[in-house]
């Protein structure tokens, strides 16, 4: 499928996979690190830590990748027809909504990290363990939308 990408096509879906890989790892990560982190002192060298360990997993790999994720994705999504009205696409609208929730825990999770890193511990142990099979439970369902195309 070229589209106006041409041979380039393949280098942007190579690039938007690639950086897929790279968020998904920083979303299975920090919720790990919140759990870990959740009942460290607040204040101690050990906060410190994983206050440094987060802020860099956010700002380093995170946030970079999730933006890149998005604008490869909507070149590829522009290259098949989104925005011409193509038919056919209603798992590419599928995914978007879940990307977008998706996007939705990821700012869930910066500015959980930040009420940790000023000694806030707002929620219990049980829910940031929950919140933490999130992204795998997105993933899921996005691979099955981009291979088996239900619809």
């Amino acid at each position: 499928m070229e589209g106006f990408l041409g041979v380039t096509y393949l280098w942007v879906k190579a690039a938007h996979i690639t950086f897929v890989i790279f968020w998904m790892a920083g979303l299975f990560m920090l919720p790990r690190f919140y759990i870990y982190h959740q009942p460290v002192t607040p204040g101690s060298a050990e906060d410190r830590q994983w206050i440094d360990r987060e802020r860099r997993l956010r700002n380093i790999i995170l946030t970079p990748s999730m933006v890149l994720v998005w604008v490869f994705g909507l070149i590829l999504a522009a290259n098949i027809g989104l925005f011409s009205g193509a038919a056919g696409l209603g798992w590419l609208h599928a995914k978007l909504l879940v990307v977008f929730l998706l996007s939705g825990f990821h700012g869930w999770a910066v500015s959980y990290g930040k009420k940790l890193a000023t000694g806030y511990r707002p929620e219990s142990d049980r829910t940031l363990r929950m919140m933490n099979e999130i992204p795998g439970v997105a993933a899921v369902i996005i691979v099955i939308l981009v291979i088996v195309k239900p619809f």
